[in-house]
């Protein structure tokens, strides 16, 4: 599975940003695949940002207090074989490269099996977001 990550850039403090990731597989491979986001900030880890199940009725965000959730929303397209983030309220510390991630069906970032960025399978290329204070 290739994946190509696109949307990003240079964006104010509290705008807001939209990425995209087309997978290359057909529409009904990429419906059984559930996806993720991730980022990596300089000097830090790779961390989870946002994960979608394949069937697209579980969405997990990180539980953190610093967490995306209520300001980041992960959906798919299965038509266009394409997961996409939209960042809203963005900060600062929200810079970073952002990458699209896949598996398997059943492998979903956030999910209960899930247990860390090294149980991924397919990684996109990134796409950088720097939010300007």
């Amino acid at each position: 599975v290739q994946l190509q990550a696109s949307g990003g850039g240079l964006v104010q403090t509290g705008g807001s940003a939209s990425l995209s990731c087309t997978a290359s597989v057909s529409g009904r491979a990429f419906s059984r695949l559930s996806v993720g986001w991730f980022r990596q900030a300089p000097g830090k880890d790779r961390e989870f940002v946002a994960g979608l199940r394949w069937g697209g009725s579980n969405v997990y965000y990180p539980y953190h207090e610093d967490s995306v959730k209520g300001r980041f929303t992960v959906s798919r397209d299965n038509a266009k074989n394409t997961v996409y983030l939209q960042m809203t309220n963005l900060k600062p510390e929200d810079t970073a490269i952002y990458y699209c991630a896949t598996r398997s069906k059943y492998f979903c970032p956030g999910g209960a099996d899930y247990e860390g960025p090294q149980g991924v399978g397919y990684w996109g290329q990134g796409t950088q977001v720097t939010v300007s204070s």
